[in-house]
């Protein structure tokens, strides 16, 4: 078992060769297995099931159960969850071929990871997705600056929202970020309690990659786990 104080933060390549993808495979559950047989596009299908399938073990380390025991369910907005063991939270993104689970103890947390690669349409996500004073803050930076700002804005935004289980259609000027303590919020959703509540932590996955994490716990540890360890 885990230490309950600490939040796992396992991360990865996906990159399933054919026997790994069928081991992923086995430990799926029938809904999950009906969802990737339904997905057209056979890389996109590979990874679902190889996430799905790097989850389920993750887990079973977890709870020292085997992996396609595990009983999980989603809630009303789609965040999934363990109703055997609720107490334990999880969340997991991908972005390109890299991969990122989080799981702590009694408590809500999202995460997420994006390859921050140069768009011609941030400026336009800024205006719609940014609160005035992210926005004010992000337009004043230089131009050099702007692209891995926004990145790291934005992955808290979003791992905030996966927290809390409503996702990206809560709105993601509803949190804000403040920019002279990115590690706090200045605002969130009245339903999610005080501002205060919740904490940011950014994770360091390497050059190019920005991933951030959100929990409504004093974040006492975080340990970073390397996929390719996990049984």
């Amino acid at each position: 078992m885990m230490n309950t104080d600490t939040i796992q933060i396992w991360h990865g390549n996906i990159a399933a060769e054919e026997a790994d993808y069928q081991t992923y495979w086995r430990v799926l559950d029938a809904a999950e297995q009906a969802h990737a047989e339904k997905m057209k596009n056979d890389l996109l299908r590979k990874r679902y099931v190889e996430v799905h399938g790097r989850l389920r073990k993750v887990l079973a380390q977890a709870l020292n159960e085997r992996p396609e025991k595990i009983n999980i369910k989603k809630a009303e907005h789609g965040k999934p969850y363990l109703p055997d063991t609720p107490e334990l939270a999880f969340n997991l993104s991908h972005s390109a071929s890299t991969l990122v689970i989080a799981l702590g103890w009694d408590c809500r947390l999202g995460v997420d990871i994006e390859v921050c690669k140069p768009r011609s349409s941030l400026a336009g996500l800024v205006d719609k997705c940014f609160a005035e004073e992210e926005s004010t803050y992000w337009n004043t930076l230089p131009e050099a600056q702007k692209t891995l700002a926004f990145y790291r804005f934005w992955t808290r935004k979003e791992a905030f929202v996966k927290a809390t289980g409503h996702g990206i259609a809560l709105g993601l000027n509803q949190c804000v970020i403040n920019p002279e303590n990115q590690a706090e919020f200045l605002r969130v959703p009245s339903e999610y309690g005080q501002a205060s509540t919740w904490h940011v932590q950014d994770i360091a996955l390497g050059q190019g990659v920005c991933s951030a994490l959100v929990t409504d716990k004093d974040i006492v540890g975080v340990r970073l786990m390397d996929l390719a360890s996990a049984p």
